[in-house]
């Protein structure tokens, strides 16, 4: 330090990294604690409140009671302290086994006062600082004989590899999930949320809302589902619901037929992971959100980036705030490695041939892929169309031969809404029999995405003229039913 510099602090004053001290008083720790608890500071001894350097005689023995009150901090703190003239400078770092206390309790710096935390403020900083990990809560509220779905155990056991060679208590405390209290035994939340069917009887805020919007905002509900499954369950769940409202198309080769998903399928189970392992469980205002709008697909989770991560290291490292929930998740393979989902999203799109998708992280953490076609100007029908799409196409190197009574050559490119309808439709059904069979609740999108395009395409047809008449049903065409047979050959193939 110069003299230059002692003048400039001394002209600025008190503020969050400097405390000016006349000397080593009972609550001297108080200043300590409040610095490595922050972000660290320097205590200036020998200086008075009005700026005035006083001097300190016998720098020894304050520099044995800095060091003193510093040890007797939980945990202990480490300082350096400078001799400046007459006075001397501790330098505090901030502490890495956040947090620290004295006697007297917690304190962190608010501005240029030292501020004792409130039991409330305390829980809250262990959030924060990670100490106080949700997932790793037990709850000795709810015996875990109570919760533990047999089923999904098993199912477990077997995506994970794991043999069965210890008993159930033994293989879940060694999942980290089950606490031996007493001899009783409890899970902690990230077993509820793993091994429960209905983990929102006990955490109510963890369910996953799914959505389908009509247009670009959130004023018209198409669609809607709230998945309350185990973690697991809903991940899956939210990717069948992503691929029944998203564009599918069929690029038929040979006697091959790949599924193609207008966004990577990859990408989409990427993100939903993490929304759901990383987000902040203790935020009970807010859901993880997947939501379909014409022009996108935002899946969104509560909590932003930890603290402990930089944004300038997204992407390249990997900070847990839910470990065991982390590693149930690795072990049962829904993540490859810890740290590479980010990037595997970034691979599968541009090996797609699609723009990467926009990342955001604030007080929630989204990411929001960009739907391939859409046309900012058109008219909420011809959006709702294009969303639901059916094209076809006959080349002389694409075509699949299906043999009824006739030979026909067909290449087809069909929505996932499309195929459904072709699947439920047997013999004459009326509307609401069709629209009860597929499960969709929105009369308008089932019109839109189901009966027009199926009627366009040409793939069924409606037995009365008048369209709007009372008794009108809907039946196959040929067209349809040789995609039907087709369809259903599929699916046989894939039961063997």
């Amino acid at each position: 330090m110069t003299k230059e510099e002692l003048s400039l602090i001394l002209q600025e004053g008190e503020n969050y990294k400097i405390e000016f001290k006349e000397n080593v008083n009972t609550d001297f720790s108080k200043e300590i604690v409040a610095f490595t608890n922050s972000s660290g500071g320097r205590i200036f001894i020998g200086i008075n409140d009005d700026c005035k350097v006083i001097g300190v005689s016998n720098h020894n023995s304050v520099k044995s009671k800095i060091q003193d009150a510093a040890k007797n901090c939980d945990p202990a703190i480490y300082v350096d302290i400078e001799s400046f003239d007459t006075i001397l400078v501790v330098n505090v770092p901030e502490g890495p086994n956040k947090p620290y206390r004295n006697a007297n309790g917690f304190y962190i710096r608010n501005g240029a006062n030292s501020q004792k935390l409130t039991t409330a403020e305390i829980v809250e900083f262990l959030k924060d600082e990670g100490r106080l990990r949700f997932d790793e809560i037990v709850r000795n509220d709810i015996p875990f004989k109570d919760v533990l779905d047999t089923e999904l155990y098993n199912k477990y056991l077997e995506l994970s590899g794991i043999s069965k060679v210890l008993d159930t208590n033994s293989i879940l405390a060694n999942l980290n999930v089950l606490i031996n209290h007493d001899k009783k035994y409890f899970l902690n939340n990230a077993g509820i949320l793993t091994f429960s069917n209905n983990p929102t009887r006990y955490l109510f805020h963890c369910s996953v809302v799914c959505a389908l919007y009509k247009g670009v905002d959130k004023v018209t509900v198409l669609d809607r589902k709230e998945l309350s499954g185990s973690i697991i369950q809903n991940i899956d769940d939210a990717i069948i619901f992503l691929k029944k409202h998203l564009k599918l198309r069929y690029e038929i080769k040979a006697t091959r037929r790949d599924e193609i998903l207008e966004i990577p399928e990859v990408a989409l189970r990427e993100a939903v992971i993490n929304a759901i392992c990383h987000r902040d469980y203790y935020e009970k205002g807010a859901n993880v959100m997947i939501e379909i709008f014409d022009n996108r697909v935002d899946i969104t989770n509560p909590g932003g980036l930890p603290k402990s991560l930089n944004p300038k290291d997204f992407g390249t490292r990997s900070v847990a705030r839910n470990p065991i929930i982390a590693s149930l998740l690795q072990r049962a393979n829904f993540i490859e490695k810890m740290g590479t989902g980010i990037n595997r999203i970034r691979k599968a799109m541009e090996k797609a041939k699609l723009p990467e998708p926009k990342f955001d992280f604030g007080g929630f953490f989204s990411v929001s892929f960009n739907r391939f076609g859409y046309l900012k100007n058109d008219t909420a029908s011809d959006t709702a169309n294009d969303t639901v799409q059916v094209t076809q196409q006959v080349t002389q190197q694409d075509t699949m031969q299906v043999t009824m009574q006739d030979t026909m050559q067909v290449t087809m490119q069909v929505t996932m809404q499309v195929e459904r309808l072709i699947e439920c439709l047997n013999g004459e059904m009326t509307r609401d029999e069709l629209q009860r069979t597929t499960g969709i609740s929105n009369r308008d999108y089932f019109r839109i995405a189901y009966i027009n395009d199926s009627l366009k395409n040409n793939l069924i047809e409606m037995i009365f003229p008048d369209k709007h008449s009372k008794n009108q049903k809907y039946r196959l065409t040929e067209k349809g039913k040789i995609l039907k047979a087709k369809l259903n050959m599929k699916n046989l193939n894939a039961s063997k």
